[in-house]
């Protein structure tokens, strides 16, 4: 036997006061009549009162009770296996590590502020998988697809600028590991959503990006920064970077590129000036509208048959019971 609502378990402490409660009842009943006159004038007084049925009342009410108190808990025994399937789509989020993402043209920062727009993502995905890659001049899978949000949750905090050795921006290498990491024979149920400030300096992204339209693969491309660019803060010194002739580097953004990605694949481009990366208008309009739900995740569970039905009419019937049972004989062989 197994309980659906086990909280309600702690309120049997109801029974046991119940019973002190006739108990002490009957004894100060029989108290007062003790103090008004002996026991042979009051069976003389009152001749028809039973105590016996008064007892069994207070017995029926008790019962009645208990029963309806566990029956609150939905008793379950039996059970049936029932498949549960999970349908949903998967989306990696590849996240730009770059120095340069640490620019504060966007408040904090761009990355700081690509991690509380994904942590916002978060509370409104159900039933899709997500995955994350980090990337720079080289691209690491940080978390696998998952359902558990609050393990995507953990890698996305420990996101930095100094966990990638490499520095630079290599779109190519971050789309090549996201559709690795979407390897699935399902179509038309994967999307990439990639947040870069730069242009890509190792490889041809174009080039990746039909590979992935040619796997079904949508990439929502969100090129975060300033229309003129940034200044690089320089971490290990302070200030900014700055080039062999003492020059700023300023972070620029390719467009071009990330529009021409996201088009290959038919997803979507957004620039975000101000850091509002409209994540959640994506995911809504973009990647649940356009893309079709696929079996994530089937598992059989145990579907317990409710039997709280019995324990209730048996409270029931013993109310019924009580209601009609009378204290004195009189009205009982009246009945």
């Amino acid at each position: 036997m197994v309980f659906g609502e086990l909280t309600y378990i702690y309120a049997l402490w109801i029974v046991p006061v119940l019973i002190l409660f006739f108990v002490r009842s009957f004894r100060r009943r029989d108290e007062l009549l003790r103090q008004f006159c002996e026991d042979a004038l009051i069976k003389r007084i009152i001749p028809d009162l039973n105590r016996g049925r008064q007892k069994l009342k207070a017995a029926l009410i008790i019962v009645a009770v208990f029963f309806l108190l566990f029956s609150l808990m939905k008793p379950r025994w039996g059970y049936e296996w029932e498949e549960m399937k999970t349908l949903g789509v998967d989306i990696v989020v590849a996240v730009d590590l770059s120095t340069s993402m640490l620019a504060e043209d966007v408040k904090p920062n761009r990355l700081k502020r690509a991690k509380m727009e994904l942590d916002d993502l978060l509370n409104i995905v159900q039933g899709d998988r997500v995955g994350l890659v980090a990337f720079a001049g080289e691209s690491f899978l940080q978390c696998p697809l998952t359902l558990d949000y609050s393990a995507f949750r953990m890698f996305l905090d420990y996101l930095d600028t100094d966990m990638i050795p490499v520095q630079g921006t290599a779109i190519s290498k971050a789309l090549a590991k996201s559709i690795k990491a979407l390897d699935s024979k399902e179509k038309n149920s994967k999307a990439i959503i990639l947040i870069t400030d730069g242009e890509d300096n190792f490889g041809d992204p174009m080039k990746v990006a039909k590979e992935a339209a040619e796997a079904g693969i949508k990439i929502f491309a969100i090129g975060i920064g300033s229309q003129g660019g940034a200044p690089i803060p320089d971490v290990t010194s302070g200030g900014y970077k700055k080039d062999k002739s003492g020059q700023l580097i300023m972070s620029t953004l390719d467009e071009t590129t990330l529009q021409n990605i996201a088009l290959t694949t038919g997803g979507k481009y957004v620039r975000s000036i101000t850091g509002d990366m409209d994540l959640i208008k994506i995911y809504v309009e973009g990647i649940k509208r356009e893309l079709s739900d696929s079996e994530l995740q089937s598992k059989n569970l145990k579907r317990y048959d409710e039997r709280y039905q019995w324990f209730l009419f048996i409270a029931i019937i013993m109310l019924i019971l009580e209601s009609f049972l009378s204290e004195r004989k009189k009205r009982l062989e009246a009945v």
